[in-house]
């Protein structure tokens, strides 16, 4: 059982604690503004970078997070005074034993024992976001075993990646040297699976196989010049070697 001494000592802690908890909670947070850019004294967020608009959403989530810890610590330490006065600080109101001295030093608020403790119980409800938001696409990532080309959720991602992210070369320790290369796999094919199908089309019977040059088909034939080869997928019949012949056959 405590003595009048200790327990005059612990009404002290607690008188000053909930002092110090109730300016923070008036002076801290200012959590009466409606929007965050308020608080930071934007009129608009519309020309901010997006890691920007992150990072102050983030602090303003952790404002409001330490405002409610601050309010559960002022309630029981209200619960605390309110013990003393009734002369039931140090018993646990669940089981009525006594709490171990160590343990109201180290927790001079608590008004239960180590056993029936409510903070020992852990929660493991996840968010439902997390449903769908896991690294990289969630339920709409491919087994690595599908060998599909379809066009998934990481060619949709490459697609809007295109035009720019909140990334740049700079954010990385061995930067690409071009913007466009910041994309996942940014040197996969999108909407193709073999380079030539870029470049080569033909009617909707399958006939009239024309062409069309353009920088991937200049870049496929300068490939094949440096390799010395006519395709990527292997060798042609033997007359399609004729156009390669160092010299002209002899009559």
């Amino acid at each position: 059982m405590l003595s009048t001494e200790q327990l005059a000592s612990f009404h002290t802690k607690l008188m000053k604690a909930k002092e110090e908890v109730e300016t923070q909670l008036q002076d801290h947070f200012d959590l009466d503004r409606a929007h965050y850019r308020e608080s930071m004294g934007e009129l608009s967020t519309y020309d901010n970078h997006p890691a920007d608009e992150g990072t102050a959403l983030y602090e303003r989530e952790k404002d409001v997070a330490l405002n409610e810890h601050k309010k559960l610590q002022l309630l029981n330490i209200n619960k605390a005074l309110e013990a003393i006065e009734n002369g039931t600080y140090g018993k646990c109101q669940v089981c009525g034993k006594e709490i171990p001295l160590e343990r109201l030093e180290a927790l001079e608020t608590t008004t239960y024992c180590m056993k029936h403790s409510p903070d020992q119980i852990t929660s493991h409800n996840r968010p439902i976001e997390e449903q769908v938001l896991k690294p990289p696409f969630g339920q709409f990532d491919l087994d690595e075993r599908d060998e599909s080309v379809a066009f998934d959720a990481e060619d949709s991602w490459q697609r809007v990646a295109e035009w720019g992210t909140s990334e740049s070369p700079s954010d990385l320790v061995d930067p690409p040297d071009h913007y466009n290369d910041m994309n996942i796999e940014a040197e996969e094919n999108l909407g193709y699976v073999e380079d030539f199908e870029n470049f080569i089309g033909n009617d909707m019977d399958g006939k009239n196989i024309t062409v069309y040059p353009n920088n991937l088909h200049e870049k496929y034939e300068q490939a094949l010049d440096e390799e010395g080869i006519m395709t990527t997928f292997g060798d042609l019949p033997a007359y399609e070697h004729d156009p390669y012949a160092d010299h002209e056959e002899e009559t």
